[in-house]
């Protein structure tokens, strides 16, 4: 399979050459990087199909796949038939992955990045049937957000949960049930409320009842009083301090400073079909990913993904978090952090082996995998970074910018916990809330 990835390399701008060339002129450049022909490439054979078809949930971090469609990405790969479809939660992204995009599903969808591993190993499929995908691309970092309903301002919560924990107690001995909200059991937004939570002392099993809500209706949820706090990406969480209905305790950049987030991952047999076809899904989604970094585009950017057929909603409830602008709706203001969502800069497209390890073994700590999984030979078996690799270089892209190594190394939390990827065992045993000795 490996010699299918080989044609000849084609150059490109860089984003780095795009920065470099400021603002305006950054813009134009892109532009027309966006309307040249890709030499080499255009001239082989070309992609065994004409298109895929790839779903996606209304998520701010779904943008790569929609600005590729809408700047004729995957067009100028010879993908003239991409179809870019939304799904109406993480679960019904899940079964339509099962079903394939041959038999009424799709082929592949902008994911959470534990979701492949949990298809694969059948831990959240229909029978527990897996259904081998692959990972091709990290898709973002950071940018989700922890909120929280409007009757807990007065605790001051904030980054540390430990200050909800009288008041979910009190609430409890009064009766009545404290609900947390996530998107799919296992995935990035479970996993980080998860790890806020328990950091602050709180059980998330067993101090409040965890349920699960699609991405688009958890503002509606929150405003008649159906939980108490949720994990969401953007922009529902600034949706809701736009509406006065909650606000963001923390955004989950502050639990962990440049975390990975959504994922490009594609059914197994698909990628093993079609190559060629992935290969050129893989570089209009990274191109697109360049477009997305520019402070340049994001009025655009939030314009397009605002639109009916795509999320629906006002540009506004999507452009101040993308530029680092954050009204956490309980006084406090952040202008210009660096906590915006990062398409490209940080080497954020490639997709870390170690990161996923992290995703796995935090899945192991409440109880989704099993503790004596091999992580290390899963992760070799469902992460392509080889194929983002070679599309890397097909791109033109600089060394600089392609990853020597699977691993970003030791990764550190808010908490002072540290990962390190080659010894997740003590990250484990380091832990005082979990579902495993």
């Amino acid at each position: 399979m490996a010699d299918s990835f080989n044609d000849t390399k084609t150059p490109t701008l860089t984003r780095r050459s795009l920065l470099r060339a400021g603002g305006a002129t950054a813009a134009l450049l892109g532009a027309a990087r966006i309307q040249l022909p890709s030499g080499a490439f255009a001239q082989s054979a070309g992609p065994e199909v004409k298109g895929a078809k790839l779903g996606y949930i209304a998520l701010t971090d779904a943008a790569p796949l929609i600005v590729a469609k809408e700047k004729g990405l995957f067009d100028k790969y010879g993908l003239t038939e991409m179809s870019i479809e939304k799904q109406a939660s993480w679960a019904a992204t899940r079964d339509n992955l099962v079903l394939g995009g041959a038999s009424n599903g799709i082929d592949g969808a902008h994911i959470l990045s534990p979701m492949p591993y949990l298809i694969s190993t059948g831990k959240v499929t229909q029978n527990n049937v897996p259904t081998p995908m692959y990972i091709l691309a990290r898709l973002n970092l950071d940018s989700q957000a922890i909120s929280i309903a409007g009757e807990y301002k007065d605790t001051g919560v904030g980054l540390d949960s430990s200050k909800l924990k009288d008041a979910f107690a009190k609430k409890k001995v009064e009766g009545k049930e404290v609900k947390v909200a996530m998107t799919f059991p296992g995935g990035t937004h479970d996993l980080w409320l998860r790890y806020w939570l328990a950091a602050g002392g709180i059980d998330p099993d067993k101090d409040v009842s965890t349920i699960v809500v699609p991405p688009p209706q958890m503002v509606a949820n929150m405003k008649v009083g159906n939980m108490d706090a949720f994990c969401v990406g953007e922009p529902w969480n600034e949706q809701l301090v736009n509406q006065n209905i909650g606000f963001t305790a923390c955004t989950t950049g502050e639990i962990w400073k440049k975390h990975p987030e959504k994922a490009l991952g594609l059914r197994a047999d698909f990628v093993d079909k079609n190559p060629i076809a992935t290969r050129a899904i893989l570089m209009a989604v990274m191109e697109a990913q360049q477009w997305c970094d520019s402070m340049a585009n994001k009025e655009e950017m939030s314009a397009i993904l605002g639109r009916r057929q795509w999320f629906n909603v006002p540009p506004t409830d999507i452009l101040g978090r993308l530029k680092g602008d954050i009204n956490y709706g309980d006084g406090r203001m952040a202008k210009g952090s660096d906590l915006y969502m990062k398409f490209w800069e940080g080497q954020a497209s490639f997709p870390f082996k170690s990161h996923d390890a992290w995703f796995l073994t935090e899945d192991i700590r409440w109880g989704k995998f099993d503790p004596a999984m091999d992580v290390n030979a899963l992760v070799d078996k469902v992460n392509r970074a080889d194929i983002w690799r070679d599309a890397a270089k097909t791109l033109g892209l600089a060394a600089a910018e392609i990853p020597a190594t699977d691993s970003r190394g030791v990764e550190t939390f808010f908490d002072g916990k540290v990962f390190d990827p080659a010894n997740p065992s003590a990250y484990l045993k380091s832990l005082a809330i979990k579902r495993i000795a």
